[in-house]
């Protein structure tokens, strides 16, 4: 087979059964953005970043994820309709087959990197990809290599995508021809069927939410993380739409990272070595560092331009209201470099409450946090029509369900071990609704939840007085500067105070019967911690 680009003289994709087409070994970026070009599978748009249409999928897809169920995972997976099982066997033969696309392949793109920020915990990765623009995006989103490093690279796993490969469910095993397994034992992802770049990124973050709880003592996390002048290290949780990127894009702070992290004996440290933002409805107001990120060697995918240019229209969702931007690190101001912290001081739940119930700010204990934790709370609202305002729940455990191998407690209890020796405060932070529910309250002031955020984070609340919120528990503190002291208690932003007790009791009834199916792995502790519905 041809071989082109810097690669380790050691390498050899024979052994992986490769024999005739063209690998281009870790060509520079520039490189991959014009063979993008030159195939005609991507545009430029005005500020020089790369724009590309990831086909039929424009999102992850949950039901065709699957886990190699063998000796190591059978009794440690927690297995579910997230962690599906696969036979080993059904594996090799695909991943024979999968090889044999690529190989048939005029040309192929390999890349070595690595994941985690801290290097005694480097994960070594080989992604071999079928298209040039998905090789740059595992150049953006993770963390890459000196030359000197590719010389002695021995990938610890290995990643194979090639989107165009269908698989055919009755011989291959999966659901449907698109497919992401993932196989321990042979630490190999293989992803098919779909040109989401999402599917390369969550796989590796799947693993290490295995590997590194379960055989390292280090607990990772779906969150962002920044560290300030002094030396803090603060962690942000929440699922989409709560403000986990912009809460932690803190212009006094520096960003280690802002979706994937891990917490060992001696700190946080980043998985990776970029971001991948959502970008429907951008703009520089609202996003200046995801906004002027977006230059040559980004990846804006599925978005759409204003007629007749190459300037992106970022409310277009034609294609879908997922578009993403992905970009090195380096794109943005304010970041750690290496791209990790020490033991965090405040850790922030960030839950978009569309029933107006949570206070904007609340103190939690530990059992609370690990309670709050494993429930994941947000909620959104049930439609786009007029006049639909009955807003919806929504629970994912540990703030990323989709990425968790084991079961939640496990991560909730080993939460609850940092938590008591590192004295990390915990705070739920409510960035939805304050005066009523959806459609009648108002949007929590973004210029109140930064007040608050920083006040926690310069110990302004250490020494006010709290009240207990009802049914809840929660402790929320009387005064906080620059937010105005009525606010602070959510029912007395309601003129209807029965109408308040009333969602109160309701939202307590949905984390309740959300946490049942935790209820047999949780301990005492963590049971007591329940809303008193």
């Amino acid at each position: 087979m041809n071989e082109k680009g810097v690669k380790n003289p050691s390498a050899d994709l024979t052994k992986l059964g490769f024999r005739q087409t063209t690998a281009n070994w870790n060509l520079t970026r520039d490189e991959l953005v014009q063979s993008t070009l030159d195939l005609k599978l991507g545009v430029l748009n005005d500020t020089g970043a790369l724009c590309i249409n990831t086909g039929e999928f424009t999102g992850r897809s949950p039901k065709d994820k699957f886990t190699v169920k063998d000796a190591l995972t059978e009794n440690s997976v927690d297995w579910n309709n997230i962690n599906q099982p696969f036979s080993p066997e059904a594996f090799d033969k695909l991943q024979a087959k999968v090889i044999a696309h690529l190989d048939q392949q005029n040309e192929i793109f390999v890349r070595d990197v690595f994941a985690c920020a801290d290097p005694a915990y480097q994960l070594n990765i080989r992604v071999v990809t079928e298209t040039p623009w998905a090789n740059l995006f595992a150049d953006n989103m993770f963390i890459r290599p000196e030359e000197a490093d590719i010389a002695t690279f021995e990938p610890e796993w290995t990643i194979l995508c090639a989107p165009s490969y269908m698989a055919i469910p009755a011989e291959d095993g999966t659901r449907q021809h698109n497919f992401s397994i993932i196989n321990f034992t042979k630490k190999v992802i293989l992803i098919g069927g779909s040109g989401y770049t999402g599917e390369i990124k969550k796989g590796i973050f799947t693993v290490l939410n295995f590997v590194l709880p379960h055989q390292k003592n280090v607990l990772s996390m779906h969150c962002s993380a920044n560290i300030g002048v002094d030396g803090d290290t603060a962690l942000f949780f929440g699922l989409s739409g709560t403000g986990k990127t912009t809460l932690s894009a803190d212009p006094n702070r520096r960003l280690i990272g802002d979706d994937e992290h891990g917490w060992s004996e001696t700190g946080v440290f980043n998985f990776e070595g970029g971001c991948y933002a959502k970008c429907v409805d951008l703009t520089e107001e609202k996003e200046p560092d995801i906004f002027r990120a977006i230059k040559h060697g980004a990846i804006l995918e599925n978005i759409g331009f204003y007629e007749g240019t190459n300037k992106v229209n970022f409310e277009d969702v034609s294609i879908t209201e997922n578009t993403r931007v992905s970009y090195p690190l380096y794109h943005i101001n304010h970041i750690a470099t290496p791209s990790v912290g020490g033991i965090p001081k405040n850790i922030f739940f960030l839950s978009y409450d569309a029933f107006g119930v949570l206070p904007p700010i609340s103190k939690l204990t530990e059992a609370q946090a690990m309670y709050l934790f494993i429930s994941g709370y947000t909620s959104k609202v049930a439609g786009t029509e007029a006049g639909v305002t009955e807003p919806q729940t929504t629970f994912s455990a540990c703030f990323g369900a989709a990425f968790l191998p084991l079961h939640p407690t496990k991560y909730a209890e080993m939460l609850g071990r940092k938590l008591k020796e590192s004295g990390a405060n915990v705070w739920l932070i409510n960035t939805g609704m304050t005066g009523g529910v959806y459609g009648v309250g108002k949007r929590m002031s973004l210029k109140y939840t930064r007040s608050l955020i920083t006040a926690a984070l310069n110990g302004e609340l250490n020494n006010v007085a709290f009240e207990t919120l009802p049914i809840f528990n929660f402790q929320i503190p009387t005064s906080c500067p620059w937010v105005p002291s009525e606010v602070l208690n959510p029912r007395n932003t309601w003129e209807d105070k029965a109408a308040y007790d009333a969602k109160a009791g309701e939202l307590a009834q949905k984390f309740n019967d959300n946490f049942k199916k935790y209820a047999d792995q949780a301990s005492a502790e963590i049971l007591a911690a329940a809303p008193k519905a």
